[in-house]
């Protein structure tokens, strides 16, 4: 019985411990594939949520530059924030794109404001800094989609935040993509989406690769 007891007690810290850690399968993933074979240093960063994980195929559409694809689908900024120290600094890139915040907003809509968003922002920012003060940011705008049309003025008052913000900050560039995804009608393109309305297909990611594509350092 003492032992039974035992084992339950341990599974419990253990489901704790995994409740307080989100996404800790995902960095581990990430930890192992490294492990096998680390990326070299002073490649191009994409590091955020859902849009970067399903852009499998993101070093095809940049040749030449040497890409580390780091996406979690569901992730907000304080994930990122919590796991920085995993999955941006041990890379020691040359440059860091950035592609989240759209799921702090959706996943506690009317809770997480847009400026809780640029408060979130600015916290990764600054560890970002801490160890790479020369290393170039890049921060995607928020992009619109179908299913979450409703949130579109939260959206919209977030990016304009984080784009006044980075316009203060050395090294930095905010990349409108969310613009470029609108009709003339200013509605969302649903072309540019699969069956779920939320992520993209190629069509979009090829608009993001116009964007993107200037930026990058060679």
């Amino acid at each position: 019985m003492k032992k039974f007891l035992l084992l339950v007690f341990v599974l419990l810290g253990y489901a704790m411990l995994v409740a307080a850690q989100p996404f800790r399968k995902e960095i581990d993933a990430f930890k192992k594939q490294d492990s096998l074979q680390m990326p070299a240093t002073r490649a191009i960063l994409f590091v955020g949520s859902s849009s970067f994980t399903k852009w499998t195929d993101v070093q095809d559409y940049f040749p030449g530059y040497p890409i580390i694809n780091r996406g979690f689908g569901g992730s907000s900024l304080p994930d990122l924030i919590r796991y920085a120290n995993e999955i941006i600094i041990p890379y020691q890139p040359k440059q860091i794109i950035i592609y989240c915040g759209e799921n702090d907003m959706a996943d506690a809509w009317g809770k997480v404001t847009p400026d809780s968003v640029l408060a979130r922002f600015q916290t990764l920012m600054s560890i970002i800094r801490k160890q790479f003060r020369k290393v170039p940011v890049v921060f995607i705008s928020i992009k619109p989609s179908p299913s979450r049309w409703k949130m579109e003025a939260d959206f919209v008052r977030a990016n304009e935040l984080v784009k006044a913000y980075l316009r203060k900050q050395r090294k930095t560039r905010f990349l409108d993509v969310h613009n470029a995804m609108l009709l003339p009608d200013g509605s969302v393109n649903p072309e540019l989406f699969i069956k779920d309305n939320l992520h993209m297909n190629a069509q979009g990611y090829a608009i993001w690769q116009k964007i993107i594509a200037p930026v990058l350092k060679r």
